[in-house]
């Protein structure tokens, strides 16, 4: 059961993912050259743009049914997190069988880790609100997880376009190589 005070979230975060899903369509027409099956890296902007589309879907989902009166988060979000760790586990066996795991893409890797995560936090909340209908706070956990995939789906979007990515340890980096490369002030 979705307490009232938490429902207006619920179909605020429906109407976002919505728009969302429907602004990554977009962004994957325009990054489409970047996903073409002979581009090289075009694997891992495959997996960024379904990595969206999973996390803004599963948002969608568990919101639009935590809408409808009656007992319909705890199944849904079952549900959903269960095709959202199936999709985590194809998308390793497809990095795996293209050979693409490598250093290069721990990062994207890293990411389908806090995916799966966030599904199994799902999943175990869901049984949890199932079992016992009346549980406030597997409600508040599981909306609290619709507002993360929010933010995974947002991340991978944004790298999904190419989109600049400002690292402090990146940036660190860069400060101390042209600090080191710069000749001594001659006085």
């Amino acid at each position: 059961m979705v307490p009232p005070d938490i429902h207006d979230l619920f179909l605020a975060a429906a109407s976002v993912a919505g728009a969302l899903i429907g602004l990554l369509f977009v962004a994957i027409s325009v990054a489409a050259e970047r996903l073409s099956r002979d581009k090289a890296g075009a694997p891992v902007h495959r997996i960024r743009a379904a990595a969206a589309l999973t996390a803004f879907t599963n948002a969608l989902a568990v919101s639009l049914f935590a809408l409808v009166p009656g007992q319909k988060i705890g199944p849904t979000a079952v549900a959903v997190a269960a095709a959202g760790l199936a999709f985590i586990v194809a998308s390793l066996l497809f990095l795996v069988r293209l050979r693409q795991v490598r250093w290069n893409t721990a990062r994207d890797a890293l990411f389908l880790v806090g995916l799966a995560v966030l599904f199994v936090f799902q999943l175990i909340q869901g049984i949890a609100i199932t079992v016992t209908p009346r549980n406030p706070g597997a409600v508040n956990t599981i909306a609290v997880l619709v507002i993360v995939c929010f933010l995974i789906g947002i991340a991978r979007s944004w790298e999904l376009i190419g989109g600049p990515s400002f690292g402090i340890r990146h940036e660190v980096t860069e400060l101390v190589r042209r600090h080191e490369g710069e000749p001594a002030d001659e006085e």
